[in-house]
């Protein structure tokens, strides 16, 4: 890996915040986050994101399933990143962010 790569890795790594960010805020804030995967069959793993335990982890491919071909496709070619870099990163970021989200174990209540 080159200093470029290195380079552009950070930039593509400090912008994936505000995507992550940005997903949540698309999809209902952490309630609606929680919702979706929860209507998608992944309760448990997201469910585990807002508990106080451990996160149990998720697959790119699940990522993919869950927000949907277009939704994916359109914020990587926004990024001009890969599809699957995009949902590698965010199978990596979106349990952090949940779980930072719930500090106390528990979704907030949706925003009015």
């Amino acid at each position: 890996m080159g200093l470029f790569d290195g380079i552009l890795g950070g930039i593509v790594g400090a912008g994936m915040t505000t995507i992550v960010n940005g997903l949540i805020e698309q999809n209902g804030g952490i309630s609606g986050i929680v919702s979706k995967f929860e209507q998608g069959g992944l309760g448990d793993t997201v469910r585990s994101w807002v508990g106080t335990g451990q996160n149990l982890p998720i697959s790119a491919d699940q990522i993919h399933q869950i927000l949907g071909s277009d939704a994916v496709t359109g914020i990587a070619q926004k990024l001009g990143i890969p599809t699957e870099e995009l949902t590698n990163k965010l199978a990596e970021l979106l349990p952090q962010a949940v779980d930072q989200a719930t500090p106390d174990g528990s979704v907030p209540a949706p925003a009015a």
